[in-house]
């Protein structure tokens, strides 16, 4: 695990990071459906799990800006932007209705990737456990598939003045939408290092990384 610390006096968004951390801490969320038509025909043609390649597309989507992968370290009051940010992905046991969560590391490499995760999720199956470990995995970001509804909003709440930056991601069942499949996709980031913008361009990015990757730009 590596980071940079960013210059807050030479930072881009200098201003409205010190609006957001000292005079109103806040977060802002957003969600949207994204058409994820070709990527589930190209997970069947494959014989490939869509939730897989669907992270897969996130993971690489968020590490494609420094934007993304920033996080603020209490201790040294530092803001910092991680080389490379890996996704909690979670398993649901049905029988308990419990999740555990899995750390999966994120390799540019689809093949790479999509192996591990999937061992990832079948090691998770096995020994249930709520085994969320920050301090070993402090470049992780929260990656929530919400299976059971096909939603029009969700929101995650953090405490008041308590300064995360990494990403939090949710998404659910897809749905059928004047004959294409339409996903929907919260993205929660701070204020303080995301506007309406950087939030958006995520979903934009997440379009064009589908298009690629049903095109053969995962090989």
């Amino acid at each position: 695990m590596n980071y940079k610390v960013i210059d807050k006096e030479q930072y881009y968004r200098k201003g409205v990071y010190r609006h957001f951390t000292e005079d109103c801490k806040c977060s802002t969320s957003m969600t949207a459906r994204i058409d994820v038509t070709d990527l589930v025909k190209h997970s069947k043609a494959t014989d490939t799990k869509f939730y897989i390649n669907f992270l897969y597309i996130l993971s690489k989507v968020l590490n494609s800006r420094d934007d993304y992968r920033m996080q603020y370290l209490w201790q040294s009051e530092e803001l910092i932007c991680f080389d490379v940010i890996n996704p909690i992905q979670y398993v649901f046991h049905e029988d308990t209705e419990t999740c555990t969560p899995v750390y999966t590391t994120y390799y540019e490499d689809y093949g790479e990737f999509y192996k591990n995760a999937v061992n990832d999720v079948e090691s998770a199956k096995s020994h249930r456990e709520y085994m969320l470990d920050s301090v070993n995995h402090p470049n992780w970001f929260d990656a929530s598939y919400v299976s059971w509804l096909s939603y029009d909003s969700l929101n995650v709440e953090l405490p008041d003045g308590y300064l995360y930056f990494l990403p939090i991601i949710n998404w659910g069942k897809y749905r059928e939408e004047n004959g294409r499949l339409m996903m929907p996709v919260t993205v929660r980031l701070n204020h303080a290092i995301a506007d309406g913008y950087l939030v958006a361009n995520v979903y934009r990015l997440l379009e064009k990384e589908i298009a690629s990757f049903v095109n053969g730009g995962n090989t």
